[in-house]
């Protein structure tokens, strides 16, 4: 049976998740569709700047992207602090950007007085409103939107565009946030079509080395930030230095792309103690990420609690194990 979406999406469990969202046609979503030759490339522009405009407006921060042929990956942060310390005033004007407010809402905003009974009825749209605000249900349900009514304006048709549902993945711990990271950077290498980070184009990755092309609205100022020192899990920083999870993407992705094990530099062990992961587990998750893990990622004990706390006996996961041979 399937677990409900606010089950799944709860900030109170983790405020990361990765998320991931497939076309349902045969034809690519923004590449070159092998079966009528067209070029739909220009398509990923759309979803990225979308990112960029829902970004400005949500609680939800994006910790990594890579838009593919026919789906794309992000992992997000809800910012809940955020959220909850925006005034009533703060909350309509931020939701006026996505709906237009109601008469009441307006009013509000106008400064008019209001009756005990509509400041109650203020008071309820706030919270509504508040909420949807930091969902990553809304947030993908507007992008999701966006994206395929263009494209069937574009192809002059009707009819889904999208899977019905997007998948989540709860990222239970610091080591998950990471691995998905490095995971949905590295997914162009993955795939063949990029052979470098820098190369990649339409990923957080090449954002972040200040690789993007110049009309490209995306900045790495519009991602969320490394940590600057060691921080703990679930601080509004990513739990590592940009300079060492750099170097990690990079030695892991040239590991993919040269299908060899290679050797870790020197440096790097301590990042794999910090993250109670060894060098081998993390090639394994790299790159089998989403064959590993379903509804959670985490350790074994981070996915053992959190069944426990959702009332869960398991959940699919893998327990770490030695690797003779990581490719």
């Amino acid at each position: 049976m399937a677990i409900a979406r606010r089950q799944l999406i709860n900030f109170d469990t983790t405020p990361f998740y990765h998320i991931i969202s497939r076309c349902v046609r045969r034809a690519y979503l923004c590449g070159q569709d092998k079966f009528t030759g067209q070029d739909f490339s220009h398509r990923r522009q759309w979803i990225e700047d979308k990112l960029y405009s829902l970004s400005k407006i949500f609680t939800i921060d994006i910790a990594a992207y890579a838009i593919m042929n026919n789906h794309y990956h992000l992992v997000l942060r809800i910012d809940k602090e955020t959220a909850i310390n925006w005034s009533n005033t703060e909350v309509f004007q931020q939701y006026q950007k996505l709906h237009a407010l109601s008469p009441i809402a307006q009013q509000y905003l106008g400064g008019a007085t209001l009756s005990k009974g509509q400041q109650l009825i203020i008071e309820e749209l706030v919270s509504s409103y508040r909420e949807r605000l930091m969902s990553i249900s809304w947030f993908m349900k507007l992008l999701n939107q966006f994206i395929a009514n263009r494209a069937n304006r574009e192809d002059n048709c009707t009819g889904k565009f999208f899977e019905s549902r997007f998948k989540s993945q709860a990222l239970l711990d610091k080591s998950a946030v990471l691995t998905c990271m490095a995971y949905v950077d590295l997914n162009p290498i993955r795939a063949g079509i990029a052979i470098t980070t820098e190369a990649s184009d339409y990923t957080s990755i090449q954002t972040r080395l200040g690789k993007k092309q110049a009309n490209s609205k995306i900045t790495k100022a519009n991602l969320l930030p490394f940590a600057k020192k060691q921080l703990e899990y679930g601080e509004s920083f990513i739990p590592i230095t940009q300079a060492v999870y750099f170097e990690l993407v990079d030695w892991t992705g040239r590991i993919i792309r040269d299908g060899k094990r290679g050797s870790i530099p020197n440096n790097l062990p301590p990042i794999f103690d910090r993250l109670n992961l060894s060098e081998h587990e993390w090639l394994r998750q790299t790159r089998y990420f989403e064959a590993r893990f379903k509804r959670v990622a985490g350790t074994w004990e981070s996915i053992k609690y959190a069944a426990k706390q959702l009332g869960k006996l398991w959940f699919q996961g893998k327990a770490p194990k030695p690797i003779l041979d990581p490719t």
